[in-house]
């Protein structure tokens, strides 16, 4: 079977391509793509929907080699297959939400590690509403510069903004369980900080990260925090948690984390495990390099590293 999805659009890391299979039964891990941008909020920054396919196309560059993490091969230990993307409907909000929910409903039903291409941030309720309404109880650590929890957009309650606000709401989503962490910046509004503190979220600021010194140690109370009173942890990333100097295609935020300090934190804390997990918000049309794309493969490849250390630990 060719592993392109679509036209000259690859898997992910060259995984499996079971985009016309229904079993999963032989992977470990799954990719799906959710090629989703809804309401704009700020000029130009626009074209997130383009992420999944280059995301898809940058990764061919590499392999599953991390040296630095004690050479480990992420592929001698993880089969990883792509389910190709969800089936989006660009001029309908309501339909593509239940789209998202159905498609990785299936997904979940699986028990696989899912892993999720946006897309702009809100898809992440779409993919945790149908995690809760399989009955499980579900804790978040959302590594961001924002909260993404206001309560709409122009009358969007599902734009990038909001995904929070509708997870407050959620059943089966368990607010204090909730960890907002790396906020930080003047993008973020007054009443967000309080829309969080209402809701009984957990806060961690950029601030608080570069005082602790000690990231694996933090990324244990990140986990320790998001899995108390819950079934799983799912964990959501937006690229402008990063500083742009090390994110040219995502939104224009200073003072943010490091490329080291995002893989560390991401690495550390699916070692405590997590039960997927999403990245969001780059932006192609920004970046000519797309370096902000080709630093997701090493992001994930991190990731699945964390899952086999905690694993075999």
């Amino acid at each position: 079977m060719t592993n392109y999805l679509y036209g000259n659009t690859p898997t992910f890391l060259g995984a499996k391509n079971l985009s016309n299979q229904d079993s999963l039964d032989d992977v470990d891990a799954v990719v799906y793509g959710v090629p989703w941008e809804g309401a704009v909020t700020w000029g130009d920054y626009t074209g997130c929907e383009l992420g999944p396919k280059v995301m898809r196309l940058t990764s061919g560059r590499y392999s599953g080699y991390l040296p630095e993490l004690d050479h480990i091969d992420v592929f001698e230990h993880v089969k990883l297959g792509d389910v190709g993307d969800v089936d989006v409907v660009p001029a309908d909000v309501e339909e593509t939400m239940e789209r998202i929910t159905n498609f990785s409903s299936k997904l979940w039903q699986s028990g696989k590690f899912l892993i999720g291409l946006g897309g702009d941030h809100g898809i992440t309720f779409p993919i945790v509403r149908a995690l809760a309404e399989q009955g499980k109880k579900v804790g978040i650590i959302h590594l961001d510069a924002h909260y993404d929890n206001l309560p709409s957009h122009n009358g969007d309650q599902y734009a990038r903004c909001s995904p929070f606000a509708r997870l407050y709401e959620q059943e089966g989503v368990r607010n204090e369980s909730i960890i907002h962490t790396g906020i930080h910046g003047p993008r973020n509004l007054p009443e967000a900080g309080r829309n969080a503190r209402d809701a009984g979220a957990v806060t961690v600021t950029i601030n608080d990260i570069r005082n602790h010194e000690d990231l694996p140690q933090l990324a244990k109370e990140l986990h320790e925090m998001a899995s108390k009173d819950v079934d799983a942890v799912y964990l959501s990333i937006c690229s402008d948690v990063l500083d742009f100097a090390f994110n040219p295609g995502g939104p224009v935020d200073g003072n943010g984390l490091t490329s080291f300090e995002l893989v560390t934190l991401v690495h550390e804390i699916c070692k405590q495990g997590v039960i997927g997990m999403d990245f969001v918000e780059v932006y192609p049309q920004q970046d000519n390099n797309q370096n902000s794309a080709h630093f997701v493969s090493t992001v994930i490849l991190y990731a699945l590293a964390g899952r086999i250390v905690g694993q075999q630990g």
